[in-house]
């Protein structure tokens, strides 16, 4: 508590709060301090992590303790080059692989098991179990004393033990244990991993789709399972897009961008696959869903247009929802995609 450690913000989650007082308890559950994270810089041209940054800003501030986990970063992480600079600066390298777990256990992108002290995942998000967590830590020797042969010790398992519990948990969950036990007896299989590599193709796909139809997608693709697409080009932002798509009933968030200026107008959108994969959809079918994203977002574009510049996100809303031919406009789309999903069964509601 209180130490810096450097952390990758620029591609996290809009829901924890960030570092602002006013959410810390609602955002941070029942956390009582925060850690002082450092900005991570990417490329502004090419939207990729900016790991000479990185180095100099661990040379600087020494932090005891770096974390390496998105939520929102379409490529692979250097976990290698993470390590290195860890191993400079005397830290400890923690991966956090809640978003990207199923595709790691299916071996389609690379691991951190390799690099990292610790690692921990969320089980509910591509490795498709009920909703719990994991930490995994390093024990035995860490390092040894060229000179005298003396051994350091790992001593992970004791702290994050007692931080479980009875620092932040009780009684355990049975039957969420089973749920997890499931879904990794499921990650060993062969379907599994055919299930995982159908997921990267469905996102290239849908990336490759995107920029056909003009446009921007931070880092100007995919290596795992989500895009990010950067709407200033197209004179809109990830808010306004967001609602106009969910009226629409295709799911999305907003998400900021490099270079966004503030969190509450982030002008990215956030897709991924592996909902929809696990319903049977193909490549060709993420074609047709880039098709109904980009209407989408032409009609959030009318919508704006009809408004003043100035206009707020809650006056645009009013707009969608009040005007009828907006409101016919968007009855008509939703239609085509409820239709549509409609040929793809929900895993295990084959009737649904």
């Amino acid at each position: 508590p209180s130490e810096n450690g450097d952390s990758l913000p620029l591609f996290g989650p809009l829901l924890l709060g960030g570092l602002c007082p006013a959410r810390r308890s609602a955002g941070l559950a029942g956390l009582r301090t925060l850690l002082g994270g450092l900005s991570l810089l990417v490329y502004p041209d090419t939207g990729y992590i900016n790991y000479d940054q990185l180095e100099e800003n661990a040379s600087l501030f020494h932090p005891k303790l770096i974390i390496a986990g998105t939520s929102c970063y379409s490529r692979n992480l250097d976990y290698a080059r993470l390590r290195k600079i860890a191993d400079d600066n005397g830290a400890y390298l923690m991966a956090d692989m809640a978003h990207i777990s199923g595709l790691v256990a299916a071996g389609v992108v690379p691991s951190p098991f390799e690099h990292c002290h610790v690692v921990t995942t969320t089980t509910h998000k591509t490795l498709r179990g009920c909703r719990a967590g994991m930490i995994f830590y390093r024990k035995g020797v860490r390092s040894v004393d060229p000179k005298t042969g003396e051994e350091t010790y790992y001593e992970l398992e004791s702290l994050i033990n007692s931080a479980v519990f009875p620092g932040l948990q009780g009684g355990p969950h049975n039957h969420a244990i089973a749920g997890v036990a499931v879904a990794l007896k499921q990650a060993m299989t062969t379907e599994f991993k055919i299930y995982q590599l159908q997921v990267l193709a469905n996102c290239r796909a849908l990336s490759d789709a995107l920029t056909e139809l003009g446009y921007k997608i931070v880092t100007g693709g995919s290596d795992n399972h989500l895009i990010l697409m950067d709407l200033r080009p197209k004179g809109t932002d990830g808010g306004r897009a967001e609602k106009v798509l969910e009226a629409c009933s295709i799911a999305c968030n907003k998400n900021t961008c490099p270079g966004d200026k503030s969190a509450l107008r982030p002008s990215g959108l956030r897709l991924g696959t592996p909902a929809l994969t696990s319903r049977g959809l193909l490549e060709e079918d993420f074609q047709k869903i880039a098709h109904f994203i980009h209407r989408g977002i032409e009609l959030t574009l009318q919508i704006q247009s009809h408004m003043t510049m100035r206009a707020t996100l809650k006056e645009f809303k009013e707009k969608l929802t009040g005007d009828e031919k907006f409101q016919s406009a968007v009855a008509a789309l939703r239609e085509e995609v409820e239709n549509f999903a409609s040929n793809f069964s929900l895993p295990g509601l084959p009737d649904f």
